[in-house]
């Protein structure tokens, strides 16, 4: 059994991430952004899979990816830090078959535990430490697995946007929700991988349109990417 490091999170992060649960399936509230950009990134990971999996949802708030995911077909295992989140995830959920724990992905690698897919999305950059946390996953993964990542690009568009734009004028995040230097750059999440021995199959931006958010080639500021174990 491996030992557990208990680097992927951050207790700043935990509390901020707890305090905002009991809003977090509001549409209108704090999550806004992410209840919009949720039916892209969800199609995009749909079709990447060859049909119904077992899916481990690391960091996965309240639920809103795993919930999709579930009513999709896929056997879904949401985990969490912020224990207020998933309250709201399990109280939100209904009869809809989901597994939610609050755990570290470490914890799980320490009861022994692996997943043939494995989703991490907008969580890294909130992480203390994005290698440790991508080298656990990978060593969740099992072999041919795949792990998806969504984040956030360290650019200047990404911080006038993500940032300037999205906390400070239009309101549509809670000030201090991001460190922009934090973002990883497409490059930068591809090494990280490759020290873990995953290999990148896909990088794709996301971004708002007139229709909603859709995938793109342009991942300025919101991308998602793939990654396979050998």
């Amino acid at each position: 059994m491996q030992a557990v490091q208990h680097q992927s999170v951050s207790p700043d992060e935990i509390a901020r991430f707890d305090a905002l649960a009991g809003d977090w399936w509001n549409p209108t509230g704090p999550m806004r952004p992410l209840h919009a950009m949720n039916p892209a990134r969800i199609g995009w990971i749909n079709r990447h899979l060859a049909g119904p999996t077992r899916i481990l949802d690391v960091g996965c708030g309240a639920g809103l990816a795993a919930e999709a995911l579930a009513r999709l077909g896929h056997d879904v295992t949401g985990i969490d830090a912020a224990g207020a989140a998933i309250d709201a995830a399990r109280g939100h959920a209904g009869d809809l078959p989901i597994t939610y724990r609050t755990n570290l992905a470490e914890d799980l690698l320490a009861e022994g535990m692996s997943f043939p897919v494995i989703t991490a999305l907008e969580v890294i950059e909130h992480v203390p430490d994005p290698a440790g946390f991508v080298a656990t996953l990978a060593a969740l993964l099992e072999p041919g697995g795949l792990l998806v990542v969504s984040t956030l690009n360290r650019t200047k568009r990404a911080w006038l946007v993500a940032i300037l734009g999205a906390e400070y004028v239009a309101r549509l995040l809670p000030t201090g929700t991001h460190d922009w230097t934090k973002f990883l750059l497409p490059a930068e999440l591809a090494a990280l991988a490759r020290g873990a021995e995953l290999a990148c199959i896909d990088v794709t931006g996301l971004r708002p349109g007139i229709g909603g958010w859709r995938a793109t080639r342009d991942s300025s500021v919101n991308y998602i990417a793939a990654f396979r174990k050998a």
